[in-house]
């Protein structure tokens, strides 16, 4: 038996090293990325955080993804919000023209009303041109069977 098994793993070994041998170097110069061959792309960005930080950083990285010239006109993208991350809806905060400027492009802004709930806010408090979902996590759980990219930063 225990010869039967170093076979078949000597045989394994050998035909993952000639799968790998197959596998020609990429030249760092001829590599531009991805191609974006799909008509549409469906990404979901979850922000659960107040961290300043964190917050600019994931309106940057959504901007960015928006603005890929592989993906321009081709992109579908939510910002789920949740947790910590409502201080973004926020009126009183700094985010609106950033928003907005998502927005623009089609991003769908969505915050969780489970969060609304916990915390005692109300939409009131919130930008006026944000939808809602009744929870955060379920609307990535049902984004990410849909077969959407999930990003959190």
């Amino acid at each position: 038996m225990k010869k039967i098994a170093s076979v078949l793993f000597a045989a394994s070994l050998l035909i993952s090293v000639g799968v790998h041998a197959q596998i020609k170097a990429v030249n760092p110069a001829e590599f531009h990325g991805a191609v974006a061959d799909k008509k549409l792309y469906k990404v979901v960005y979850q922000l659960n955080s107040d961290d300043d930080k964190v917050i600019k950083a994931t309106m940057k990285n959504m901007m960015n993804a928006l603005e890929d010239p592989r993906l321009k006109g081709k992109l579908e993208a939510e910002l789920v919000v949740h947790g910590g991350g409502v201080a973004v809806f926020k009126k009183e905060g700094p985010y609106e023209e950033q928003l907005k400027a998502l927005q623009a492009k089609g991003v769908i802004l969505a915050e969780c009303e489970n969060t609304l709930r916990e915390r005692k806010i109300t939409k009131d408090e919130l930008f006026d041109f944000i939808s809602f979902v009744p929870s955060g996590n379920g609307e990535l759980i049902i984004r990410q069977q849909q077969g959407w990219a999930m990003v959190h930063p």
